[in-house]
């Protein structure tokens, strides 16, 4: 039995990838580490957006930032090897691994990233977008042909 949604309309033509972005995103909003702001930021070449994750502890060689099938996916992975020679009384903080994945819209760019005081902040540029007007010439005569 196949599943109906909203996006099965007859009246939806072209939209048969944007079920499978839903069912990604609600998939990874849920996993809350590490935490992040996204925000807005007004340029006078157009709106900008910056997303501001919280990774203290990280260094820059222990993150990555990659664009992957209109996904940005923000990679920190730490080595508790450098932590042999220590011995901990009480550790609170784990060495620990993320993936943060967002979703992105066609034509957004990530413009770069940037590690300071325990915060990665990756800069997107959002274009304001072209309206396009096409005239469709109407040909006459029977369907097909």
């Amino acid at each position: 039995m196949s599943r109906m949604t909203a996006l099965s309309s007859p009246l939806l033509l072209g939209f048969d990838d944007i079920e499978r972005v839903l069912d990604r995103v609600t998939k990874t909003a849920t996993d809350g580490y590490p935490p992040y702001n996204i925000e807005r930021i007004e340029t006078p070449d157009g709106n900008m957006l910056r997303i501001t994750l919280a990774v203290a502890g990280f260094s820059r060689e222990q993150l990555t930032v990659t664009v992957e099938d209109n996904q940005l996916v923000i990679r920190g992975a730490q080595s508790t090897d450098t932590d042999r020679d220590r011995h901990f009384l009480h550790r609170g903080i784990a060495a620990r691994q993320f993936q943060k994945t967002f979703v992105i819209a066609e034509g957004i760019e990530v413009i770069g990233a940037n590690l300071a005081d325990g915060l990665l902040s990756v800069d997107l540029a959002r274009p304001a977008p072209e309206r396009l007007v096409r005239t469709i010439d109407i040909a006459t005569g029977e369907a097909g042909e």
